[in-house]
């Protein structure tokens, strides 16, 4: 579970909350035409703009900004060093029969235990990323439209009240619940595209850039292998994917 997005997210919604008791009644930034108008509003150019099967498969992804496992890069290039070891004590066939829990690395290691070309190797499990990235890049593109349309919505609820208020000047009492309409409408599609949709967009973009590093160590890691390369090298090349910070301290004592 990744607890910044559940800390930011209350930290956002506490901010607006408090600012707004801070200055007046919360009741008075409640109004029920204004919710219908940005939130079925939003809801319905949504359903326009995607097929089911797109939306079905949004609510999963979108997830993932609360309900996801982190890849670790370093448990990765473990693992592919401990495989490394298994081929070259044993053969590149035995990694078939290896227990591996990943199933991206898995597929990579019963493509060399077939002994596939490298360049073949390379070429389906790239595949595979421009598959994933694909995949990523429609949830990603939903959460833009949605904070596109949450303040277009705003806006549309705004021209209703600024109408309804127009047609009613003689009629005093109508001018208020008509500003509120004009004003909460924008209010509500600021908040659904600043304190939602992007920032679970940006949030999502850096998780997929994460699974895209983690399988690009992986293919790395199986081209090594095939090559017969030493380990401890293909580890060493591996390194070069983490942070300075990051990597062992036999990367940097090499020269002592």
């Amino acid at each position: 579970m990744d607890i910044a997005t559940i800390v930011g997210a209350l930290l956002a919604v506490g901010a607006v909350v408090g600012a707004i008791f801070a200055g007046g009644d919360i009741l008075a930034f409640i109004d029920v035409p204004s919710i219908i108008v940005v939130g079925f509003g939003v809801i319905g150019v949504t359903f326009i703009k995607w097929p089911v099967e797109v939306l079905k498969g949004f609510i999963e992804f979108t997830m993932k900004a609360i309900l996801f496992s982190p890849a670790n890069p370093k448990e990765t290039i473990e693992e592919i060093g401990n495989l490394a070891e298994t081929a070259r004590r044993e053969s590149v066939f035995a990694l078939e029969k290896v227990p591996i829990d990943d199933s991206f690395l898995k597929k990579a290691m019963t493509l060399a235990a077939d002994n596939r070309p490298p360049e073949v190797i390379n070429s389906i499990l790239k595949m595979e990323i421009d598959a994933l990235e694909a995949r990523h890049n429609v949830g990603q593109n939903v959460l833009s439209e949605m904070a596109n349309d949450g303040p277009a919505m705003g806006m549309i609820g705004t021209l209703i009240g600024l109408v309804i208020m127009l047609g009613n000047l003689s009629d005093q009492a109508a001018i208020g619940p008509a500003m509120a309409v004009a004003l909460l409408t924008t209010f509500y599609g600021a908040c659904l595209a600043n304190i939602f949709a992007n920032p679970v967009k940006t949030k999502l973009i850096y998780r997929s850039g994460l699974e895209i590093t983690k399988m690009n160590i992986i293919i790395a890691g199986t081209l090594g292998i095939v090559a017969g390369e030493n380990p401890r090298l293909i580890k060493e090349k591996l390194n070069s994917f983490l942070p300075p910070a990051e990597r062992e301290s036999e990367d940097t004592g090499g020269d002592e």
